[in-house]
């Protein structure tokens, strides 16, 4: 019981003091359920794995390097091709797996039509990884 020296004969004083007793009490309560519970909560099944090395498959695609002289022609990874040729290597190359990409160098005096012609052939060939290889400009 707690004696206070502003002991008044009226009952009904304020009480100046806070009871710690309850808050002690519902902290341990507290306590003893979430230490009841946590191994409830980690209900796996235990089982034997069996043990196995592998290492990941790192498949990373060719590349493919289609050059577009300024004449007009095309060369396929240094091979000079005419359409018919390109038609089959485009083929060929989009059934690999994983589909190779296709790096295209297009001189700088060559026709539009040509770079357009080449971009469609191995779009309708299934081909669909394709990049402009340029020279970067140099610091001035």
């Amino acid at each position: 019981m707690a004696v206070s020296s502003f002991q008044t004969d009226d009952d009904d004083a304020l009480m100046t003091e806070i009871n710690m007793t309850p808050l002690v009490d519902v902290m341990l309560v507290l306590l003893i359920v979430f230490l009841v519970t946590i191994p409830v909560l980690n209900h796996a099944v235990k089982v034997n794995l069996p043990q196995a090395v592998s290492q990941p498959e790192d498949l990373k695609p060719t590349n493919i390097d289609v050059s577009v002289q300024a004449d007009g022609s095309v060369w396929w990874n240094k091979k000079e091709m005419n359409p018919a040729e390109l038609k089959a290597a485009i083929t060929t190359a989009a059934a690999q797996t994983p589909q190779p990409e296709i790096h295209l160098y297009a001189d700088r005096a060559v026709r539009y039509e040509a770079v357009a012609n080449v971009m469609s052939a191995a779009q309708a060939g299934g081909l669909s990884k394709l990049g402009f290889v340029t020279q970067p400009a140099a610091a001035q």
